[in-house]
């Protein structure tokens, strides 16, 4: 079997990022030690692009994961690539330092491969993730984007993480940070939403045309979270063209759809905690998609947003609401 450490595409500052990674966000009633055991399991198969967050609130499973596999000589921590994100409480330029080494000393490492901002918006500071007025509206806070990203080329400056990008930005938002007086570091990346019903493909060309690397998360649907995900919408992996495709490449929905990422020259994200389907995914590099079945994989395309966030709707900046 492959090793997906052969296959990487270069960010614009010279660092490599594997094009398959491993999402370790789980469900709230699913045990966090999941993530530990999800996460071992991977690297195990040949993933060495692990995605993670602050906001996960399992950075200390998933590192105890990672440190047994670099202690058991599995892998070295610089065949890792680990991503952490800045959550939206943290946006305030002195705060983003802290949020980061509350990241690290969780997963007690010294650095980060990638660290990116979460969401476009900045929520009140404070012990809650998701501050909300007696309305039941997010209490948002005044912070500049610019100045959250000083903060974070700071922290590559410093050391603590080797690459810096965003997620869930807009051509709108990224060009604010791009056109940035005295930018230091461009994005390396944004990370979104994108799957054969959402393939963001205008968002795709601008950030090809800025060299900023697309990375996908949900990009096999979701795991369908009532506060996130509308349950009336249909399910990407029942897909019939996707199950007609997969018939004929001798592979599953899944692959199709993490491939007809990959052949975009899109990073995917893969989350599952069933072995059999972890190990699975890793086949994505013993095939390709011929140019007649991209294009039909195209056509599915309907703008379909799973992950809309019950909590977000409304703030100002919510990233979902405008096209990218």
């Amino acid at each position: 079997m492959m090793n997906s450490k052969c296959h990487r595409v270069e960010l614009n500052d010279g660092h490599f990022i594997p094009v398959l990674g491993f999402g370790t966000a789980i469900p709230s009633e699913v045990s966090k030690s999941k993530a530990t055991e999800a996460t071992k399991i991977a690297i195990d198969a040949g993933f060495r692009h692990i995605d993670s967050a602050h906001m996960y609130q399992n950075e200390e499973e998933v590192g105890l994961a990672i440190r047994s596999k670099i202690e058991d000589g599995t892998v070295k921590r610089e065949d890792i690539f680990y991503t952490s994100k800045l959550w939206c409480t943290f946006h305030r330029p002195e705060l983003v330092k802290s949020c980061l080494e509350q990241s690290l000393k969780k997963l007690q490492l010294d650095y980060v491969d990638l660290y990116l901002i979460n969401f476009p918006m900045a929520l009140k500071p404070g012990e809650e993730y998701f501050p909300i007025d007696e309305h039941g509206k997010a209490i948002s806070d005044k912070v500049d984007l610019c100045d959250t990203w000083e903060a974070m080329e700071k922290c590559k400056d410093a050391g603590l993480a080797k690459s810096i990008g965003v997620s869930n930005f807009n051509c709108r938002q990224l060009e604010m940070i791009l056109n940035k007086p005295g930018l230091k570091y461009k994005p390396v990346c944004n990370q979104v939403e994108c799957h054969p019903y959402l393939n963001q493909s205008k968002l795709l060309d601008f950030c090809k045309s800025k060299d900023i690397v697309l990375v996908a998360y949900s990009a096999l649907g979701t795991h369908r979270d009532k506060h996130w995900v509308d349950q009336s919408t249909p399910v990407l992996l029942d897909d019939p063209v996707l199950a007609s495709m997969a018939k004929k490449y001798k592979q599953t929905p899944a692959l199709i759809a993490l491939r007809y990422q990959i052949q975009r020259g899109v990073v995917v994200l893969a989350k599952s905690l069933n072995e059999a389907r972890i190990k699975e995914n890793m086949q994505v590099f013993e095939f390709q998609l011929c140019p007649e079945d991209m294009k039909v994989l195209d056509g599915l395309n309907r703008n379909l947003r799973y992950v809309a966030g019950v909590v977000f709707s409304g703030h100002p900046n919510f990233p979902f609401s405008d096209e990218y």
